[in-house]
């Protein structure tokens, strides 16, 4: 432990306040508190900060100064992807939800109404309808949280306890999932062919434990899987359900999960309306089929038309309450969480103002530009796409050819003002390409990566 420090504004740092607590608790020292943390994951040194600051000025510089650090999107060419990423946000979006009926300080949660109830039961049926769905959930924390819980919901619905995965999956959602299902479910990795689900691997793993089939498209890869039929009839043969993690921006032009047999699809509404900013604004959805046995699944909120305590009368409200724990605490399916509100809100404005022709545009516009990188890129001698599958947005290249690791281009081509996307293997880049990307600007990424090869 560090020397003791009184706080002149916390009471419970003075030693004396301390003891009494430790003593109240039945601990002798604070370290009991952390007995079952590893000791690798202890960090065994003081945080690095700096020597206290005599005054609120000084202080305000130091972060200022911290924060100078900081590279906005808009600063660079950017193709950085990887779980956050960059859409344009119309400014009505921003209007709408900075209003004082929606900004809250709690994330925009809907405890009073003031018309929120309204505005994200129209959420609700905007993401319905994209995605071909029944029934959406008002948004929780992130989509991490949601994937977690659906593949949660698909152990309590068949009452087993193994769930295959089925694709490549971002590595920090992935291990949230594992933290959260492992007391119940076990994730079983099953090798991906080329890019997206091996169909005769998944069936073969198939059997009398499995909960579920889950797969992400587009993959962590931004790779599209397009052998949901088959996984779907697969699974549904074992009495296994279809889990799909999925980002809604591509469903304007692609086919829905829904409608290739997903039981359950889930992700994050990120790309709807939320800025990147510094690692984003992100809200999770989830959305089953009109169907008792999944709806009471559901541990978050949803909003549709509710009768009021006036006989006759109805407004926007919450429904099927009594499932969640805010209702009942100890019996509710899993706990509620954070919702994050404001940003289901957003995300409605978003798709209210695209609507499905502007939906479908833009659905065509990432593919295209995907493939114009994508063809630009790998033309470049002795740089390779990663697989064969077909990519919304994010894709893969091998470097290998060229002598190059993936982290030294990163490093050379950000001294040119470039962020040329994510090393997630030595030689393995992955790329990222959205409607704010201009050919030109892939253009001169793939210039100046031919440079780069050249000179290697």
């Amino acid at each position: 432990m560090t020397t003791p420090f009184v706080h002149p504004y916390i009471p419970n740092t003075a030693p004396a306040t301390k003891a009494a607590m430790l003593a109240a608790v039945g601990a002798e020292s604070v370290e009991d508190f952390y007995a079952d943390i590893p000791a690798a994951l202890r960090l065994d040194r003081p945080l690095d900060l700096p020597e206290a600051l005599p005054a609120e000025q000084d202080l305000v510089r130091h972060a200022r100064t911290l924060l100078g650090r900081n590279r906005t999107l808009g600063e660079r060419r950017s193709f950085l992807g990887h779980g956050t990423y960059a859409h344009f946000v119309p400014a009505v979006v921003d209007e709408v939800i900075g209003r004082s009926e929606f900004l809250t300080a709690y994330a925009g949660e809907p405890y009073e109404d003031h018309g929120r109830f309204q505005a994200l039961f129209q959420y609700q049926s905007l993401m319905a309808e994209l995605l071909a769905m029944d029934v959406v959930n008002v948004p929780t924390y992130d989509g991490f949280q949601a994937t977690a819980t659906a593949i949660a919901m698909a152990g309590r619905i068949t009452g087993r306890s193994r769930v295959l995965v089925a694709s490549d999956v971002l590595p920090e959602k992935l291990g949230k999932v594992a933290d959260f299902v492992s007391a119940h479910l076990e994730l079983v990795d099953v090798a991906r062919a080329d890019g997206t689900a091996d169909v005769a691997a998944i069936t073969a793993a198939l059997d009398a434990d499995t909960a579920a089939v889950w797969v992400e498209t587009p993959s962590v890869t931004g790779a599209v899987e397009a052998a949901l039929p088959e996984l779907a009839r697969a699974a549904h043969a074992a009495g296994a359900l279809l889990v799909v993690g999925t980002d809604p921006i591509g469903y304007g032009v692609l086919t829905p999960p829904a409608e290739q047999g997903a039981d359950i699809v889930a992700g994050d509404i990120q790309s709807l309306g939320l800025h990147a900013w510094f690692g984003g604004a992100h809200g999770g959805f989830i959305a089953v089929h009109d169907d008792e046995r999944f709806v009471m699944e559901m541990p978050s909120r949803l909003f549709g038309l509710a009768s009021t305590d006036v006989a006759g009368e109805y407004g926007f409200g919450d429904v099927a309450y009594d499932r969640t724990s805010f209702a009942l605490r100890e019996e509710g399916k899993e706990w509620v969480g954070t919702a994050a509100a404001l940003w289901g809100i957003a995300a409605g404005v978003y798709l209210a103002l695209m609507g499905p022709q502007g939906m479908a545009e833009l659905g065509e516009s990432l593919l295209a530009r995907t493939r114009y990188a994508q063809d630009m890129l790998s033309a470049i001698p002795g740089i390779e796409l990663g697989d064969g599958a077909l990519h919304l947005r994010e894709f893969t290249l091998d470097l290998s050819g060229t002598g190059l690791t993936a982290r030294g281009v990163i490093d050379a081509l950000r001294r040119d003002g470039f962020e040329p996307g994510v090393a997630v293997g030595e030689h393995l880049l992955l790329v990222c390409v959205t409607e704010l990307t201009p050919q030109s600007d892939i253009d001169h990424l793939a210039a100046a990566l031919e440079r780069l090869a050249t000179t290697e």
